[in-house]
C-alpha cells in the first residue's frame, strides 16, 4: 500500500509537471487577451450628420477625443480595419472591430462585415463594404482615398522566432442565405458567386531590402485556416499548426496559402520611410530564420470591399505555441 501511494503521488507530480510545461510553452501575444481597448471619439463632418463616432483600437485602456491620426500605443503590435478617413476635407470613420464581453470582465474581439453608409446633403449616397479585421502592423491615418487600400497598411512586425502553432479561441456566425458582394462606393454593388469565409492566418517571412529600397521576401512558415460554417458556441484552445518551408506538395496545402505575389500584395515601410510592396518571391528553406511575422484575423477572406454582410468572427486569447 505504501508503494502504491508513492506511485500515485509520483504520477500526480509528473502530470503536474507536464501540464506546467505545456502552459509555459504558450506565450500570449501582447494584448492578445483583448481585455484592454482604446476608445477614440471622433466627430464626423457636419455634411455627414456631424455625429460623434466611437472607434476602437487594441492597446492600453484610455480614451482619445478628436479626429487625430492613430499610432499604435503602449507597445501594442495590433492594428485594425477601423480607420479615420479625411477625404477632400470631409471626416468619416469606419468601425467594424469592437470589444465584446465573454463573461464578467473578460472581453474578446468581435469582427463584423458591414456596410459603411456615406450620405452627404443628397449629393453623395454610397455604401462601402468593410470586413472587420485585426492584424499585426499599423494603419497609416488619416486615409485620404479608397484607392490601393493595402498601401495604407503596414503589414507585419519584426519577429525572429519559430513557433510551432498559433492558439486561439474563436466563434463564427455566417448568415443563412448571405451572398458575396463587392461594393467600393463607386459604381453599382455587384453580387458575386460563391460564399465568403472568415479566416485566421500566420505568415512568417524573411525580408531583405535592395539598394533601390525595394523589399523582397521569402516565405518561411505558413498557417492559414478558413471558416465556412457557423459554430454552436466558442471553440476554445484551437491550435493552428505552422508549417515550414515549401508546402506546395503536401496534402494540407490549399491555393489560398500561396505566395503573396499576385492580386493581393501587402506593404511595409522601407529604410527610407517609404511604403513599398513586399513581394514574396520564393519558399524559403524549412530551417530558415524569419525576420517578420504577419498575423491576421478577419470576418472575410476576399479582396478589399468584398464580403458577406452580417458575417461575424469572434477571437480571444491569441498565443504562440513553442
Amino acid at each position: 500500500m505504501i508503494y502504491r501511494n508513492k506511485f500515485i503521488a509520483l504520477a500526480g507530480l509528473l502530470m503536474a509537471l507536464v501540464v506546467g510545461n505545456n502552459a509555459a510553452a504558450q506565450e500570449l501575444i501582447k494584448y492578445g487577451n483583448f481585455n484592454s481597448w482604446i476608445t477614440r471619439n471622433i466627430k464626423e463632418s457636419s455634411v455627414l450628420g456631424g455625429n460623434t463616432k466611437q472607434v476602437y483600437e487594441i492597446g492600453p485602456t484610455q480614451t482619445i477625443n478628436g479626429a487625430k491620426a492613430y499610432v499604435n500605443m503602449g507597445g501594442s503590435p495590433w492594428a485594425t480595419s477601423n480607420v479615420y478617413c479625411k477625404v477632400m476635407g470631409i471626416t468619416k470613420c469606419s468601425n467594424a472591430v469592437v470589444p465584446d464581453v465573454r463573461s464578467g470582465s473578460d472581453k474578446c474581439v468581435k469582427m463584423s462585415t458591414i456596410f459603411e453608409h456615406v450620405k452627404a446633403m443628397g449629393m453623395i449616397n454610397m455604401d462601402v463594404l468593410v470586413s472587420g479585421s485585426i492584424f499585426l502592423g499599423q494603419v497609416m491615418e488619416p486615409i485620404t482615398s479608397s484607392k490601393s487600400p493595402y498601401s495604407k497598411m503596414e503589414m507585419g512586425v519584426p519577429f525572429t522566432r519559430r513557433p510551432k502553432y498559433l492558439s486561439f479561441d474563436y466563434k463564427v456566425h455566417i448568415p443563412e442565405g448571405g451572398t458575396r458582394v463587392y461594393s467600393s462606393g463607386f459604381g453599382k454593388k455587384k453580387t458575386l458567386a460563391g460564399q465568403d469565409y472568415a479566416e485566421v492566418y500566420v505568415l512568417l517571412q524573411r525580408r531583405w531590402e535592395d539598394s533601390k529600397g525595394n523589399i523582397h521576401a521569402a516565405r518561411v512558415g505558413t498557417a492559414r485556416e478558413r471558416f465556412g460554417k457557423s459554430t454552436s458556441g466558442w471553440v476554445n484552445g484551437h491550435k493552428m499548426t505552422i508549417h515550414y518551408g515549401d508546402i506546395t506538395k503536401t496534402s494540407y496545402y490549399k491555393p489560398y496559402m500561396a505566395l503573396l505575389n499576385g492580386e493581393v500584395v501587402y506593404y511595409a515601410r522601407n529604410s527610407k520611410g517609404k511604403m513599398v510592396k513586399v513581394i514574396e518571391e520564393a519558399w524559403d528553406d524549412a530551417n530558415a530564420t524569419p525576420t517578420h511575422v504577419l498575423v491576421m484575423a478577419s470576418s472575410g477572406c476576399g479582396v478589399a470591399y468584398t464580403g458577406t454582410v452580417g458575417m461575424v468572427l469572434w477571437v480571444d486569447n491569441m498565443a504562440w505555441g513553442f
